[in-house]
């Protein structure tokens, strides 16, 4: 008799659970598929709206996905049994790497809240769910739903609590914007609190992937670099203009945005005005660096030589040598434009990665050092002469190339305004690339254009006499210390030993031509001098030279995966990106990283250096600088378990930014 009340008692319970978790599923599970468990309740309110909680449980190692999987995997899905109005709403997800693959997903439990309009009775229909370890599982969960039963006291708080996981539509920072060249899309987005953890997310576009996100901080600023491809890993249709929805997250916080790229600040923190302001004050500087120092000096050479020129011809002079300047620099724009049509690496100062061009510079140094040294005079024919005095007014086609001469030995000379400037620009939209590099043109020439306004103040040289020839010496010397500097730069192309033999015979020929020009005397004494320079000079920077033993730092090649290797072991990085033909990275190496204390700082056992060399084209170092929104040299950044997202040093390093920065990588 007890035995069979039990079982009379069994079978009531069998008969009454279904009707009291008739809106409850209880947790489901596929035989083909031990790994997950999903759960769907529903509730009506009083409204008439239906609330609708989907519970997924994963094993450790399991994942499921985001509405937008990345660049694999199929988010979640119910196929009703009846269509019906369903707002399926997404907590915020998080990123997988796998084999080079990025995804975005959920592991663990996750709960995703929805809402329906007017739904039946009774709710129908398969979820389909795709959960991914080693291998991928995509399952079929049917569930019916009574809606005549209420699901369970928990269910509001449980809902509740879902959609306290969805990312908000405002809170998290205060400027958001986004800029797009070709291949590459960057964020910008300023929070007050900071960026301690930061993570992006984005919803599928048609024939877009977006691909792993690089973060860097600098102060409340955000900067998130972004590969961009076709699905084929092409490059992607322009994002100008389009609207583009993602999620930014940090520490706990959310917020879900949309951005059209193009609109906003072309760079991290840098407004139009600014960008424009530095160009002009970059271009500005470039008048007084070593690099343009020979061109100005063939410009002194020729006020030398027309000391009785009028006002109005001075005034036409440096007229056409501002045109020369302005017109190369919308010519290196029309040429950074091309290569961003046609999907090529940026960087400013490229055209020195180039042997040939080099080569041809360092020719043209020389053969002006030799005509002003007095070997030789330039003349043209006496067709050409008459063309320019007809047609260039007065020979000012001269001073036009003079102008673009300059401009073009400016290139390697990043001053701290004009390497921002260069950065906002390449990445800018193209107008804003023509308005940077048109400042910078104007910036450059505006020493030039003072004589224009005050032609009286080219005229205020001393009257013509022997020390016109001291002059002329002095300058062709400046100018032939450039070409040496010219050719030193093929050591990365034809090698060290090619380019010593041309500076010799450079030297013979030279030797020859004094001898030949001032006899035995002057050639001998030129000879001496000659060689005391060369010994100070491979003593003081050339390669396995001095430098190279003041170098104590152990310096490792530059990569993605060397930094992330170093920040999962706890260390510190510091990314050195330089170039032999870079005058301002000479500058950062002699001022700054030489210095015994950061030399000390930088061999430090919890510090890995990382250097990447420029000098010649390489396509790693291009992918490297576009991820971080610059495409000039120097570039300096520091990471460290205080600092996970790296911070950019400016262009002109200091010994107190380079301590101070490693001093809080290190973190609490």
């Amino acid at each position: 008799m007890h035995i069979l009340f039990r079982r009379l008692l069994v079978c009531l319970l069998w008969l009454w659970l279904p009707v009291s978790q008739a809106a409850d599923s209880g947790w489901l599970r596929a035989a083909d598929n031990q790994h997950a468990s999903v759960r769907l309740r529903a509730q009506t309110q009083d409204s008439g709206e239906t609330r609708l909680l989907l519970d997924v449980a994963l094993e450790k190692g399991w994942k499921t996905y985001w509405r937008s999987p990345g660049e694999g995997g199929i988010a979640p899905a119910i196929a009703w049994e009846k269509p019906l109005a369903v707002t399926w709403r997404w907590p915020t997800p998080q990123r997988f790497e796998v084999a080079g693959i990025s995804t975005q997903g959920y592991h663990g439990n996750v709960s995703f809240p929805m809402t329906i309009a007017g739904a039946p009775p009774v709710l129908k229909g398969v979820l389909t769910l795709s959960t991914c370890s080693n291998v991928c599982i995509l399952t079929d969960y049917p569930f019916s739903l009574d809606m005549s039963t209420p699901a369970g006291d928990r269910f509001s708080y449980d809902f509740t609590r879902a959609m306290g996981t969805l990312p908000r539509p405002d809170g998290l920072t205060s400027q958001l914007s986004a800029s797009y060249a070709p291949g590459t899309l960057t964020v910008t987005a300023v929070r007050s609190a900071g960026w301690p953890q930061p993570s992006l997310f984005f919803d599928s576009m048609e024939d877009v992937d977006f691909g792993r996100p690089t973060f860097s901080v600098t102060g409340d600023t955000l900067t998130a670099t972004v590969p961009v491809s076709d699905s084929w890993g092409d490059a992607a249709p322009d994002l100008s203009g389009k609207r583009v929805s993602l999620v930014l997250a940090d520490s706990g916080q959310a917020q879900e945005s949309t951005v059209t790229p193009g609109t906003g600040s072309p760079a991290a923190g840098v407004s139009l005005g600014w960008a424009l302001l530095m160009a002009l004050a970059g271009g500005l500087i470039l008048n007084v660096m070593p690099c343009v120092l020979p061109v100005l000096a063939m410009k002194l050479g020729s006020l030398v030589q027309t000391r009785t020129a009028e006002r109005g011809a001075v005034r036409r002079q440096f007229l056409a040598s501002v045109s020369g300047i302005v017109a190369s620099f919308l010519a290196l724009a029309l040429m950074m434009t091309l290569l961003r049509l046609g999907n090529q690496a940026l960087g400013w100062g490229i055209q020195f990665q180039n042997p040939w061009f080099i080569g041809a510079m360092a020719l043209v140094m020389v053969l002006f050092s030799a005509s002003l040294l007095g070997f030789f005079e330039l003349r043209l024919s006496s067709g050409a002469s008459t063309f320019l005095a007809t047609r260039g007014g007065s020979g000012l086609m001269g001073h036009f190339w003079q102008g673009a001469f300059a401009t073009l030995l400016a290139t390697p000379c990043t001053a701290p305004f004009l390497g921002t400037a260069v950065s906002v620009a390449l990445v800018a939209p193209l107008p804003l690339l023509w308005g940077i590099f048109l400042a910078m043109g104007i910036g450059m020439s505006l020493p030039w254009l003072l004589i224009v306004a005050r032609p009286g103040l080219a005229l205020r040289l001393p009257r013509p006499g022997r020390w016109m020839n001291v002059v002329r010496i002095v300058l062709g010397l400046m100018m032939l210390g450039s070409s040496l500097w010219l050719i030193s730069l093929l050591t990365a192309h034809i090698g060290r030993g090619l380019v010593l033999g041309l500076m010799a015979a450079l030297a013979a020929l030279l030797w020859l031509a004094t001898l030949w020009r001032y006899r035995w005397r002057t050639a001998l004494r030129a000879g001496a001098l000659a060689l005391v320079i060369a010994a100070a000079a491979g003593a003081v920077s050339w390669p396995d030279g001095s430098e190279t033993s003041r170098d104590r730092v152990n310096w490792r090649p530059l990569s993605e995966q060397a930094i992330a290797d170093a920040l999962a072991n706890h260390q510190r990085v510091f990314v050195d990106v330089t170039a032999d033909w870079c005058v301002t990275c000479k500058a950062n190496k002699y001022n700054v990283l030489l210095r015994d204390d950061v030399q000390d700082a930088l061999s430090e056992p919890d510090v890995v250096a990382l250097r990447g060399d420029w000098s010649r084209p390489s396509e790693t170092i291009s992918r490297f600088l576009t991820a971080r929104g610059s495409a000039a040299v120097p570039f300096n950044q520091i990471y460290g378990p205080g600092l996970p997202q790296g911070r950019v040093l400016p262009a002109l390093l200091s010994r107190e930014e380079v301590m101070t920065t490693l001093s809080d990588a290190k973190g609490k």
